[in-house]
This record gives structure tokens, C-alpha cells and sequence, in this order.
């Protein structure tokens, strides 16, 4: 570190994202209290666990998953509004590295060609800066390598957001939202749809239904957190 990034560390120095705590040295982005407050659900190694139960039945499942548990108020919802609204960006890859390690222990997901992210509409990266959703992608595959394709899925229906949409609106605000791409580029892979959050799993049927027009397209999913 150099003198001026001293100074400026001593005057301005780095919080947690999720509690707002100054970090100690050699803590990044999130401090090692609430990274260990952070609620695994072990689902990767399960077979019919509940992510995979929550989804089976709505689109052509080959495996899925949810790393972290998210409750109100708690850890994980702190750390998905600093991915998600206060621009955190490196903590979404640090966090992609974490699900990247999860997913490559447990085994289930090795036949995955290519990790898919939910894609943001234009007007929401725009405003935003990143998808959240491909920087995870991004972490996954420094753990995991495999390539991630941001063209082949689009939202090309601007959608309320989703945490604030109850019941079966949810499931309207993203029917027929997503369309392909490049078929070619998907034909015959095991793809891996990777998202910040499973709800209802409105919006990650949602892009199955778009998915599901490519020939011998196996679709696998893997979130952040899910909703329980």
C-alpha cells in the first residue's frame, strides 16, 4: 500500500457492507463477524432439497441450489442490498467465489457448460452501473471455470422490481420478459441460471420458459439466498 492509500485508509477507512463497521486488516468488503453470521443452507450436496423443490414442476430442472438462508433483518438480506442497491460490486464476486466453492464441493454440478445470468433490462443496468447477477457468475467461474454468457438471455420487457410484487403478480410482472439469442450458443448445454435470490422462483421460471425453446438445452439452477 502506498503512503497516499495509507492516508487515505487512516482518513476514510473501509466498512463492512453489511454491519458498517470498520474492517480490520485483511478483511475485505464484509468483516469476519458477519461473514460467519452468514446462514448456509447445505443444499448443493442434497438431492430434492427445498430450492429444488420450490422450482420442480415449473421448469425442466436438472439441479439446483440456494447457498444462504435470507431472512428479514438478517446478515444475508444486508449482504444482498449491498450487492444489489449500494453498489457493491466486489463483494458480489467475493460472494460468487463462495458459491463457485459450494457448488464445486458438492459434487452435482460438474456437467455444467456454462453459467447463464439473470439479465437486468438496459434501463435498470443503466441506472444501476452491473448486474449483480453476472458479477456472481463472474466469481463462480474463478472457482468453478466455466464461461459466462451475458447475450444469449435478455430481458427485453422493462419489470417492476420483484421484492416489491406479492403472490401471483410476481408471476405476471416477468411472464414473457426474457427472450434468446444466439440459439446456436446454447444448443445441447447444461446451463447454469445464476440469481441473487429464490422467492417464489417467478422470475427464474420466467427465463426457463425463454430457455426451453433451445434444442436439447438442460437447465441447472444456483442463487445466492433463497427466502425462507
Amino acid at each position: 500500500m502506498s503512503p497516499f492509500e495509507v492516508i487515505l485508509q487512516t482518513l476514510f477507512p473501509s466498512t463492512c457492507a453489511c454491519c458498517g463497521e470498520v474492517l480490520a486488516a485483511g478483511e475485505r468488503q464484509i468483516c469476519v463477524g458477519c461473514l460467519n453470521r452468514l446462514s448456509e443452507t447445505h443444499f448443493s450436496a442434497m438431492h430434492d432439497n427445498p430450492a429444488e423443490r420450490r422450482l420442480m414442476g415449473h421448469l425442466p430442472l436438472v439441479a439446483a441450489t440456494a447457498v444462504y438462508r435470507f431472512q428479514q433483518g438478517g446478515t444475508v438480506q444486508q449482504a444482498v442490498h449491498a450487492m444489489k442497491f449500494h453498489g457493491c460490486t466486489e463483494l458480489c464476486q467475493m460472494m460468487g467465489r463462495q458459491m463457485g466453492l459450494d457448488l464445486l464441493h458438492s459434487g452435482r454440478f460438474d456437467g455444467v457448460d456454462l453459467l447463464l445470468p439473470v439479465p437486468l433490462h438496459w434501463l435498470r443496468w443503466l441506472g444501476r452501473g452491473y448486474n449483480q447477477s453476472e458479477l456472481l457468475c463472474r466469481g463462480i467461474a474463478e472457482v468453478m471455470p466455466r464461461q459466462v454468457l451475458t447475450t444469449s438471455l435478455v430481458r427485453h420487457r422493462y419489470t417492476r422490481q420483484q421484492s416489491l410484487q406479492q403472490g401471483s403478480r410476481r408471476v405476471d410482472n416477468v411472464s414473457k420478459a426474457f427472450s434468446v439469442r444466439r440459439v446456436d450458443a446454447l444448443k445441447g448445454k447444461h446451463v447454469l441460471l445464476v440469481d441473487d435470490v429464490l422467492t417464489t422462483g417467478a422470475t427464474l421460471t420466467a427465463c426457463a420458459d425463454a430457455l426451453a425453446a433451445v434444442p436439447g438445452i438442460r437447465i441447472s439452477v444456483a442463487t445466492f439466498s433463497i427466502a425462507m
